[in-house]
């Protein structure tokens, strides 16, 4: 997931009115969000923790280590007198797309990394941490503020990092013919219950639109800089459904040959389609026993009800289309985004792995589950300005030729997400926890 650190040298994205305690409890928050990404990582072997299937994504090692590697470049080596890096290899080897920093090694190349060794990795995780607990106790640093705000960025980035985790995993170990669980989880219910349960039926609710108001502000708390600023946007009157496309829904496309009508799909879409073969979304498979899908938690019948998930844009669009409907724009996205509260199913409130069934209420699972495709193309709001340096290089770079999702998905931390969190990737991407809310204008029955 290509999240972006937001720019801190033109500006602060950390609120001037925080609590006064902030920087206080700082420490024990930093160290909390370190140790889950240990945590995370506790039910793989060490040979797991290698795995590279495809050069989209890393081995868990190195997310353990270019986390640190963050802290360690961004924090301790600028702000900690007399800090000494635990390998000045690392700053090469763990580098991700920062070329104000320097070289990277190549990112298709991670897997090839055996050494530094999984237990190596841990204790350069130790090794930064008693550093940061050293510089977070300096209350009195004379850069004590952007410590604190370059704190709070590395502990985003983190749990973007742990997100990233549970979706590279994932394809990594779905590639192993023994279809290897990351986690055990008991059955939610029978094998003939879950075939043949039904989603709740789809309603639409009605926005007026009109002149709106959507983005950030960089006093508005945390954000990230391509969530600013805050800007107005006009929008027709449009339909949201009440709860994101189920495995039931995609089931039917696929009965009504789908996968093979051009006329559905986008022309680049439908070159995928056929360059690779697509006949069902990512995971699934069929066999004499019926529709079967790979989680983290195994192999398992395919629920009907469950949310849909593992589908690119192109499946997204081509699936609306199908239904008579489309995607949402990310300003019609917010607007229904910012009545409600941040809730759902995430990483830390449900040890299910998978998104579920929706609720039968008006804009179910609108954050968690599944992160949403949009279409719009990710790109500056009006009045974005790229900052200098690397902390803020990586935004402006990649605004080209990816699509804005919205709201977070189940294995999201409920932490990182906000009505205005911009997450995007490229139409074909299918490993992320990507699915689908149809959309419709106003006037649509």
């Amino acid at each position: 997931m290509r999240h972006p650190p937001p720019r801190m040298e033109t500006g602060p994205h950390v609120t001037s009115s925080l609590p006064q305690d902030f920087s206080q409890r700082l420490p024990q928050r930093f160290s909390s969000v370190r140790q889950h990404s240990v945590d995370y990582c506790a039910p793989l072997q060490p040979e797991d923790c290698n795995l590279q299937a495809m050069p989209e994504t890393s081995p868990a090692k190195w997310h353990l280590a270019h986390t640190s590697w963050f802290f360690e470049t961004f924090l301790l080596k600028p702000y900690l007198r007399g800090h000494q890096p635990f390998n000045d290899r690392f700053e090469y080897l763990f580098n991700s797309y920062y070329n104000g920093v320097g070289a990277q090694y190549p990112r298709a190349r991670r897997g090839l990394l055996s050494r530094p060794s999984l237990e190596e990795v841990l204790h350069y995780r130790a090794h930064v941490d008693q550093a940061m607990a050293t510089l977070l106790s300096q209350v009195d640093h004379p850069a004590r503020m952007e410590i604190v705000r370059r704190t709070e960025l590395g502990l985003h980035h983190e749990y973007q990092h742990q997100e990233l985790f549970f979706t590279d995993i994932k394809y990594n170990l779905s590639c192993n013919p023994l279809a290897p669980q990351y986690r055990p989880h008991q059955t939610r219910q029978s094998e003939e219950s879950m075939a043949t349960a039904a989603a709740s039926a789809i309603h639409w609710q009605r926005f007026d639109g009109g002149l709106i108001s959507i983005g950030s502000n960089a006093d508005d708390g945390f954000v990230f800089d391509n969530e600013t600023p805050a800007h107005q946007r006009f929008l027709a009157p449009f339909q949201l459904a009440s709860r994101p496309l189920c495995n039931a829904e995609v089931l039917a496309f696929i009965d009504d040959g789908g996968y093979q009508t051009a006329s559905l799909w986008l022309a680049d879409g439908w070159a995928r389609v056929q360059q690779e073969q697509w006949q069902h979304p990512l995971y699934w498979q069929h066999s004499e026993d019926g529709w079967q899908a790979f989680t983290l938690h195994g192999l398992s019948s395919l629920n009907r009800a469950d949310t849909a998930v593992h589908l690119s844009a192109y499946e997204a669009d081509a699936i609306a289309r199908w239904l008579g409907a489309r995607l949402p724009d990310e300003a019609e996205w917010e607007l229904a985004a910012r009545s409600l509260p941040v809730q759902g199913h995430f990483v830390s409130s449900n040890g299910l792995l998978q998104p579920g069934p929706a609720d039968d209420i008006p804009l179910s699972q609108l954050f968690g589950s599944v992160w949403e495709w949009t279409s719009s193309s990710y790109a500056p709001y009006p009045g974005y300005r790229p900052a200098v340096g690397a902390l803020g290089e990586y935004n402006g770079k990649f605004m080209c030729n990816q699509l804005v999702l919205r709201g977070g998905s189940c294995v999201s931390d409920r932490q990182q997400l906000r009505p205005g969190y911009r997450n995007f990737f490229y139409p074909p991407d299918r490993w992320q926890f990507s699915g689908v809310r149809l959309a419709r204008d106003g006037d649509s029955r």
